[in-house]
């Protein structure tokens, strides 16, 4: 595990690539190929986003300058 992030922007940094990770691997799938695993996958990635919300705004960080 990394070290807890010190800023509200680095959070956002965080949380955006995570998302753009998200609308890659939504990008890359073919529904037409598409199972089950694939959308757990998504799920997945969706409550680990989730969690990291909930965990960031919970955090006493100060905004940076």
């Amino acid at each position: 595990m990394g070290s807890p992030l010190q800023e509200k922007n680095q959070q956002v940094t965080f949380l955006k690539q995570r998302l753009n990770m998200f609308i890659d691997v939504l990008d890359a799938i073919d529904p037409e190929d598409t199972d089950l695993e694939d959308i757990d996958r998504l799920i997945s990635m969706l409550d680990d986003m989730e969690s990291k919300c909930k965990e960031f705004n919970n955090r006493d960080i100060p905004e940076s300058v």
